[in-house]
């Protein structure tokens, strides 16, 4: 079922585009979508769509920072509905929540995970995309860093933010946004924060009026029922490089349990094991890619204890081993700055 997203995730798209001398109107026929489409920030639109035009808009322009650009200006108001009960939340965790909980009214194809590793809160984002998706992942990381900057002051920082992709030629756009560590080449797309920041009390919080909000929200029409199988493999691409990506642990982050999950993959004629191997595929070509990534890295990111049994199911799937591979299509990436 293909992922949508609401048509006000590209609020800014027509003024960056203006700054940038970018006449939009050809991009969008190419994509399929129409100007009329996008300025209803509540129509929901194809988010293949959406990654594509963004990637158009990079490439046309010559700007790699045009999805982050976007999310510069972006204010909370582009949540929607949501926004209110996100902004009354008692702390910035308790907002990361609350985005997770009702992810399905903002964006379906955005997968998010919030996790402690001791003092240090790890915020994980991915766009699930079958295409290259820069722009779109950058302005989704961008989007949650002014969420939790709205919360915690213009004075915050994270202690890094992290990019799966290279390095573009000039970073000066990053460091004007985030003003802290960059991690190019990284395994995870997100942020690495103190857990103690997300902790700290929100000054605007009202309880009281957080529960009529929940109580709007919850009200609203869904676009559709719960797909568990988009769920499913949102879940398994944050969570196979901390090698939790099992069925225990996924059915758990989706409040289900086993046997109801496996039965509703079942009835979509999926199963856990396959769409497990379908991310892994995907990932694997991320990984490999990366120089900076010795193969028994790879493996551990994915799932393997050696890079021999890796090794073997790479060339199974790719036709060549991940070093051949690596040698054709990957050029060496910048290390975190």
């Amino acid at each position: 079922m293909e992922a949508r997203i609401r048509a006000a995730a590209l609020t800014n798209f027509f003024e960056v585009s203006r700054d940038l001398g970018l006449d939009p109107q050809p991009l969008l026929r190419q994509v399929g979508l129409r100007r009329a489409e996008l300025d209803d920030p509540d129509k929901w639109i194809p988010a293949a769509a959406c990654v594509a035009l963004l990637e158009a808009a990079a490439t046309t322009t010559g700007c790699e920072t045009f999805g982050l650009r976007m999310a510069e200006s972006r204010r909370l108001s582009s949540f929607g509905p949501l926004s209110l009960l996100i902004s009354l939340q008692p702390t910035v965790r308790a907002a990361l929540l609350t985005t997770i909980q009702y992810r399905d009214l903002i964006n379906e194809s955005v997968a998010l995970l919030l996790e402690d590793v001791g003092q240090t809160a790890i915020i994980r984002q991915e766009v699930i995309a079958n295409t290259p998706c820069r722009q779109a992942t950058e302005l989704a990381i961008g989007v949650v860093f002014r969420l939790c900057r709205g919360g915690l002051g213009t004075h915050w920082r994270p202690v890094s933010v992290n990019f799966a992709h290279q390095a573009p030629a000039d970073t000066q756009v990053h460091w004007r946004i985030f003003g802290c560590p960059l991690a190019f080449g990284s395994e995870l797309n997100g942020m690495v924060c103190r857990s103690a920041d997300l902790d700290a009390p929100n000054p605007h919080a009202d309880l009281a009026m957080a529960r009529y909000a929940q109580r709007f929200v919850d009200l609203l029409p869904r676009l559709r029922g719960r797909n568990v199988s988009h769920d499913v493999r949102c879940a398994i691409t944050l969570m196979l490089p901390m090698g939790r990506a099992n069925s225990e642990s996924v059915a758990e982050a989706l409040a289900l349990s086993v046997r109801t999950m496996q039965s509703r993959l079942d009835e979509a004629g999926e199963s856990f094991s396959g769409i497990l191997n379908e991310v892994r595929c995907e990932l694997a070509s991320r990984f490999v890619e990366n120089t900076d990534y010795s193969m028994l890295h790879v493996a551990q990111l994915l799932g393997y204890t050696s890079a021999s049994a890796f090794s073997r199911w790479f060339s199974t799937q790719f036709g060549m081993p991940p070093i051949e591979r690596r040698a054709q299509r990957s050029v060496p990436t910048p290390r975190g700055i």
